[in-house]
């Protein structure tokens, strides 16, 4: 191998560490009230996490550097980004009132915590057990659907427990069943977001239920699915 394969290999890690500097830009953003461009950081990290898997896997990045581990980057990013940085958005963003909006905060962080913890957080067929942990896409929900405020606490309290309950959740690339409509969903998802995005989170009545469609569709694949 030559240096070349090795600073190659190098390059992907930092492309992973990059959601880490995605993450803090959308702290920042979350805590002076910015939320579009809080969601449009995490949205980069979400497409940083979405590619930085395979480009490994080609460049052989594990065996080229066995000293850094390409997994434990990857869980310490995720969480700043899924969990974390979603969960001061739902504590602070005024979704709920104080001192709910910090308990749920800190339960959000907690069950994620223990969940990226989960060494069966995935099953065979590359399904994840349970609610991923994907609290970025549930602040986006809440941001743009504007629940009450009890309805949001009850929403975020059923997705906790959610996060150790056995059921089946899609990942939209690596799982082979109805992949294709899977990724489909997924384009249609970011176009909708996108779109949510600029019309600062206001995307008015069709978008909004054409985005809670597409999040039946990503639960009833995998609850449709033999445990």
């Amino acid at each position: 191998m030559t240096p070349l394969h090795y600073a190659r290999a190098f390059a992907v890690h930092v492309l992973t560490a990059a959601g880490a500097g995605l993450a803090l830009g959308a702290l920042i953003a979350a805590v002076d009230g910015a939320w579009e461009v809080m969601f449009l950081c995490l949205g980069a990290a979400m497409i940083v996490d979405g590619i930085d898997g395979t480009i490994a896997r080609a460049f052989k990045v594990a065996a080229l550097l066995p000293r850094w581990s390409g997994d434990v980057l990857d869980l310490v990013v995720d969480f700043v980004t899924y969990v974390f940085v979603p969960a001061y958005a739902i504590a602070q963003g005024g979704l709920l009132p104080q001192p709910l909006g910090l308990a749920a905060g800190i339960v959000i962080v907690m069950t994620g915590a223990i969940y990226f913890a989960d060494r069966n957080m995935k099953t065979e067929d590359n399904y994840f057990r349970g609610f991923p942990t994907l609290w970025n896409i549930a602040a986006f929900y809440l941001f743009v659907l504007k629940p009450p405020p009890w309805l949001a606490a009850a929403l975020v309290a059923l997705l906790a427990i959610a996060t150790f309950l056995p059921f089946k959740f899609v990942h939209p690339v690596r799982v082979a069943r109805l992949r294709n409509l899977s990724l489909a969903a997924l384009v249609l998802w970011s176009i909708l977001a996108a779109y949510s995005l600029l019309r600062s989170l206001d995307p008015g009545p069709w978008v909004a239920g054409a985005l809670v469609v597409i999040a039946v569709y990503f639960l009833g694949v995998g609850l449709s699915e033999k445990r």
